[in-house]
Formats: C-alpha cells, sequence, structure tokens
C-alpha cells in the first residue's frame, strides 16, 4: 500500500531532537508495526521526525525546492524498505542514513556541496553597530561553513541538528566513529577559528 504524504514542509524551526510524548510506542515499535500493515503506525513516525528531517535537510540543500525533492525521496525510501527493515540500531539512525545517502546522491547529480547559511540568533541589543556586526558575523559564518570539506560540513550539521551521537553519525556517513569524531572536531576548530575575532564566542559546542 502507498503512503500519502503531507506535502507541506514543517517550519525550518521545528525542534531537531526526537520528542516521545506520554506512552507512545517507540520508533523501532512503529517501525515494525508499520512492516506488518499498520499505516497509523507509519504516520505516527512521520509526524514525529519531519521536522527535524526537513531542517537538516533544508540546512544541507540550501535550497528548499531541493530540500522537499530529497523530503520526499528519504520517505519513499522508507516505505519501500519497511518489509526489510530490522530494529538493529535506532529508527532515527536508520532515517538519516537515508536520509545523507539521499542528499549525497542529490550533490552528485547537481554538483552542488554548499550548506545553507546558518541561522544565528539575532542580535542581542538593536542599533547600527549591531546590526553591523551581525551581518558580518553571519557573512564571516557563511564563508566558514562554504570553506569546509563537504564531510565536515555534514558531521557538524548531524550533529548540531539531529542529536545524533558520534557513533551514529558514523554509521549514518558510513564511517567509524573515531572517523566522524575527527571531521566533527576539524569543523569545529575551523568555524571557531574563522569566528575568534567576535565576541562573545558563537561556537560553544563540544566533541565528548
Amino acid at each position: 500500500m502507498e503512503q500519502t504524504l503531507d506535502r507541506s514542509p514543517p517550519p525550518e524551526w521545528a525542534a531537531a531532537n526526537v520528542s516521545v510524548i506520554g506512552s507512545a510506542p517507540d520508533d523501532a515499535t512503529l517501525m515494525l508495526r508499520y512492516r506488518n500493515g499498520d499505516v497509523r503506525a507509519f504516520e505516527m513516525l512521520y509526524e514525529r521526525h519531519k521536522g527535524a528531517l526537513y531542517r537538516y535537510l533544508l540546512r544541507l540543500c540550501r535550497d528548499p525546492d531541493a530540500a522537499n525533492d530529497v523530503f520526499q525521496e528519504v520517505w519513499g525510501k522508507v516505505i519501500a524498505s519497511r518489509d526489510r527493515y530490522e530494529a538493529r540500531a535506532r529508527f532515527v539512525t536508520f532515517l538519516f542514513h537515508v536520509a545523507h545517502n539521499c542528499a549525497m546522491d542529490h550533490f552528485r547529480r547537481s554538483r552542488k556541496v554548499d550548506v545553507l547559511d546558518e541561522q544565528l540568533p539575532g542580535p542581542a541589543h538593536e542599533g547600527p553597530d549591531a546590526a553591523l556586526s551581525e551581518t558580518q558575523l553571519r557573512a564571516d559564518f557563511k564563508r566558514a561553513l562554504a570553506e569546509l570539506p563537504v564531510e565536515q560540513r555534514d558531521a557538524f550539521l548531524l550533529y548540531e541538528e539531529t542529536g545524533l551521537g558520534l557513533e551514529e553519525i558514523g554509521r549514518v556517513t558510513g564511517v567509524a566513529m573515531e572517523t566522524a569524531k575527527s571531521r566533527l572536531r576539524y569543523a569545529l576548530r575551523k568555524l571557531r577559528g574563522a569566528l575568534r575575532q567576535h565576541e562573545p564566542s558563537t561556537m560553544q559546542s563540544s566533541v565528548p
């Protein structure tokens, strides 16, 4: 049975981390139920993860149309793989592994590896000086992101936007945990270095 997805994209500000309300079934249970024909289980999974997935793809693809296309492709692959699904890892790891692969295919097709401009918080104080500083900060951050190798940008986005740990990022991207950790460390080091002139520091993340 084919699923009909709500094609209106979730808001960009949707929370990146998965939230489970009350005693709702966990992801693996829902996916196994869907594998056995429970369409409502799939709908629950979709509602639970669409925000985080769309935000990741939008920031990675830098183009709403491309993000929407990849978003639909990801869920299509989840639907197509339901008969083969096994709960060997968290569903969110499986989902973002599919998303990563679809995004990389998109980049190969379009030869485009830029990352969406980071949506940084607004300035603490309104005024010409604050606005000028914010504009420069955004420009510096955009340039620093653009200069990162795509593997480091992807690791950074997965860590910051999806709540995945290093081991899971390794699974998503098909590398060892230490490789994922190294990519993330290099990304954060370069971003911090590029933004060192701005105070307070905008890069407060730390890698375990």
